[in-house]
């Protein structure tokens, strides 16, 4: 835990530096060549069963107006009954009827379309449909028997409460009529069979004389008239079950409890909390150095975390809050004070994703950056001395301290090859910023050309980039650095602040405000649902996209997220379209088993691809080195770690590092893209290796399903079955089908 707060430290203090000094950097990212994916089998049913589309958009509609959820919990009849050591809580309600609904409206619709039914028959969802269908059912019919909620907690400490004995995870709900225990126990029978269940369900009778088992079982659960739960071992089932007995309620006079208990009277529908200031003083605190430049972060500090979710009939909402137990200082202060937003007015209302954020002056956080890091090394920040020796500037007083700390990112398209993106930076003066930017790229390889239009001067560089040169506009107006992907998305930003119809301004962007919390904020993120996913599914498949794009409703709202950053604590409150989990679990249910398969083929033909690799790979070490034969294993084949110049029979850089590290011997498995390989050679007594066999097996049953061995043949060969726990022989691998 020692050397976790240390790297979390260090992880935090190189994510600031690295957000201030690489912010132009940061749209380089979008110009990543997105490569091809297989085809994926859906893209074949919508051939095979016309009118497809027509149906699912049907089924869409008909889940919208059957399906409901649980209504607001205002109360919970569970958490007075917890231990007080609790310092984690997850709350959720039982979605039984939610499930038995999904399920009715999906046979109802089965029923009356023929297209649908015979898709779901026959076509890509014919083997994992029936398991959905019964998932549902049981889920429904374990649901008859519990309350409303179901609760999973646990604490870091509180080993001494009666209760809490070696328990870090406990489930539990309310029992609302007797026979859980038959249901459950004939569920796990049907899904294991004959052989050993990793879940032990008990009694209070078989509790009392049960003996703890081989230490095979992942969970124990006990089922008492008044409540159901679950732990991790007897030991810990039994302290909690005297818990109960006791009818202590204590929990919910707790700070914590408190805190959860004032979440419920607000009404919920799902609650995740922490109590954060019990969790860390749970670690460690190391040597007094990093103890010092952990508490300068202000993290330490930290009281609770607690997220709250709402769903309701038109829009859900949910809350977030992160407290302190005193003033926030340190990383945690950089959030700034709540204030408008005049970085939106450039914002275009098409939108896809916007970003904005108000720090602390970019001046101050350096500071404190340079304060946290000398805590651990004095020269941590000497390459900033020797670039501001390179570029002549001051990096605090030239650059930084001229940026007051509003900052707007925002993605309109992200059309291949050229995205349109913009960032808007207020800055305290404008003329000292562009003076240090030139003497900022006057150091680059590239020049950057000025222009003046509309009595504005635009600044373009064209920095080299594949396959062809990426284009940055940058400009300032009425206070503020305007960044972007070209001239053009530049010059409508400052028209769209001079005309007044940016996304600030939007009915759209208004609309999807909360109501009842301020107007400025500290910090805001804007997404486009619809788009954004319509976007990630078009590069998988066009089809895909299309049949989101046909179910989805023609308007939705947006997602909206606004926080805001108090004296001691930061909250967060963001809405969405709560009409739309109808599309989301119809494209999850064609698209994740589409997608599932379309990796393990990627990754298939990845392992094929590289069979074929260490094959020629040992061709050329085997002519390069005769008096040796083949490699023994992957390490040989791969570089010297001194560098590329170092080429010998142990480091032949015949393959790359990932495969070819130092640590790829015979006896060892390496990981690449789903896949572990092993190379063995078949070497005599004087270490010459006249034969070989690679394999490479999958790292899951998710991940591939066929295993591939080559020997010194050259063949590329496969079997289908799980993964290999063991390489094979030679001999073995020659009785494989070759791959055609």
């Amino acid at each position: 835990m020692r050397e976790a707060r240390r790297w979390c430290c260090r992880y935090l203090i190189n994510c600031a530096a690295t957000g201030l000094f690489f912010l132009f950097p940061l749209a380089c990212s979008s110009q990543s060549t997105v490569k091809p994916q297989p085809e994926i089998p859906f893209s074949n049913d919508l051939k095979k069963y016309p009118g497809l589309l027509t149906e699912l958009a049907h089924l869409v509609e008909a889940l919208k107006n059957n399906v409901q959820f649980p209504p607001v919990r205002t109360e919970s009849h569970l958490l007075p009954r917890l231990p007080m050591a609790t310092s984690y809580y997850v709350a959720f309600p039982n979605y039984g009827e939610t499930a038995h609904q999904t399920l009715e409206t999906l046979r109802q619709e089965l029923q009356a379309s023929a297209v649908l039914r015979d898709w779901w028959q026959h076509g890509e969802p014919s083997s994992a449909g029936p398991k959905l269908q019964d998932f549902l059912e049981k889920f429904y019919e374990v649901s008859q028997y519990l309350g409303n909620e179901v609760v999973v907690s646990g604490e870091t400490g509180g080993a001494h409460e009666k209760g809490a004995t070696n328990r870090n995870l406990l489930i539990v709900a309310e029992v609302r009529r007797p026979g859980l225990k038959n249901i459950l126990e004939q569920i796990l029978k049907e899904g294991t069979g004959e052989s050993h269940s990793p879940v032990r369900v008990l009694d209070l009778q078989q509790l009392a004389r049960a003996k703890s088992g081989s230490g095979a079982e992942q969970l124990v659960v006990l089922v008492r008239p008044d409540f159901v739960i679950a732990t991790q071992s007897l030991e810990a089932l039994r302290g909690f079950n005297a818990f109960l007995d006791a009818k202590t309620t204590e929990f919910s006079s707790t700070p914590f409890g408190q805190r959860l208990t004032e979440a419920y009277q607000a009404g919920t529908s799902a609650l995740v909390a922490a109590d954060l200031h019990t969790i860390m003083n749970q670690i460690p605190s190391g040597n007094q150095q990093n103890q010092k430049m952990f508490d300068r972060t202000g993290l330490k500090d930290a009281k609770y975390v607690v997220w709250e979710y709402r769903h309701r009939a038109q829009r859900s909402d949910s809350r977030m809050e992160l407290s302190f137990v005193g003033p926030r200082h340190g990383i945690a202060s950089w959030l700034a004070a709540p204030a408008p937003f005049g970085s939106l007015d450039f914002v275009s209302p098409q939108a896809v994703i916007v970003s904005s954020v108000h720090l602390k002056s970019l001046g101050e956080i350096f500071d404190e950056i340079k304060d946290i890091s000398s805590d651990s090394n004095p020269n941590a920040l000497a390459n900033v001395t020797r670039m501001e020796q390179a570029m002549h500037i001051n990096l605090r007083d030239d650059l930084l301290s001229l940026l007051p700390g509003e900052i707007t990112l925002e993605a309109e398209g992200f059309a291949e090859p050229k995205p349109e993106w913009k960032i808007i930076l207020r800055t305290s003066d404008a003329d000292h910023l562009q003076q240090t930017l030139a003497k900022i790229l006057a150091t680059m390889p590239f020049r950057a050309m000025e222009f003046l239009e509309d009595g504005i001067t635009y600044h373009s560089l064209s920095i080299p980039s594949t396959p062809k040169p990426m284009e940055i506009v940058y400009t300032f107006a009425e206070g503020y650095l305007i960044v972007a992907s070209s001239h053009e998305t530049a010059a409508a930003a400052i028209r769209l602040r001079k005309s007044g119809e940016s996304l600030a301004k939007s009915a759209k962007f208004m609309e999807s405000l909360p109501a009842g919390y301020p107007a400025d904020v500290s910090a805001l993120l804007y997404e486009d649902p619809v788009t954004v996913t319509a976007l990630n599914l078009r590069r998988l498949s066009p089809e895909m996209a299309e049949t989101f794009a046909r179910i989805s409703p023609p308007t939705a709202p947006p997602i909206v997220f606004r926080a805001y950053g108090d004296e001691s604590a930061i909250r967060g409150v963001s809405t969405s379209g709560a009409a739309d989990a109808s599309v989301i679990l119809v494209v999850a249910a064609i698209a994740i088993p589409n997608l599932m398969r379309a990796r393990i083929a990627a990754n298939e033909s990845s392992a094929a691809g590289m069979m074929r690799v260490v094959n020629t790979a040992q061709v050329g070490y085997s002519a390069t080195y005769p008096e040796k034969g083949y490699a023994p294993d992957l390490a040989t084949l791969g570089p010297d770690p001194r560098g590329p110049s170092f080429q010998s029979p142990k480091h032949a850089s015949f393959i790359e590092a990932t495969l070819g590290n130092p640590n790829c011997t015979s006896g060892a498995w390496c990981s690449k893209s789903g896949y572990n390989f092993r190379l063995t050679g078949d070497c005599n007594a004087t270490l010459v290796c006249k034969e070989f066999v690679a394999v490479a097996t999958p790292m899951s049953s998710t991940t591939g399903t066929r295993s591939f061995c080559s020997t010194s043949d050259g063949v590329v060969r496969y079997k289908v079955g799980p993964p290999l726990t063991s390489p094979v022989g030679s001999s073995e691998c020659r009785k494989w089908a070759p791959v055609q």
